[in-house]
């Protein structure tokens, strides 16, 4: 995700919001991949620890499964910096497992 005066806040430096959404999209979708057919997953709770400030550049974000089971899914997920690979922002992502639900 590139940083710049789109994703700043009034300081200058990343804005946590786009952090946190940044996480929780990344989180949403390997969440959604794990799922089986038929089932989907739907956010129960994201936390945030925001540990550096960004200016400008690129933050690249990982989620990892901590947790598959057949009702929930717990995700973490690092955010760091491209160019000094220091971690950003560390987050963990909660969802349910839940049916598809067809129109």
């Amino acid at each position: 995700m590139p940083v710049n005066s789109k994703s700043h806040q009034i300081h200058g430096i990343l804005h946590g919001g786009a952090s946190v959404l940044f996480a929780e999209t990344l989180g949403s979708l390997a969440a959604v991949m794990a799922c089986k057919e038929g089932f989907t997953a739907v956010g129960l709770e994201i936390n945030a620890n925001h540990l550096k400030g960004v200016k400008n550049g690129i933050v690249i974000g990982v989620a990892s499964a901590i947790h598959i089971g057949r009702s929930t899914q717990v995700w973490d997920i690092k955010i760091t910096h491209k160019e000094t690979g220091k971690i950003v922002c560390a987050s963990r992502l909660t969802v349910a497992v839940i049916k598809e639900v067809k129109e």
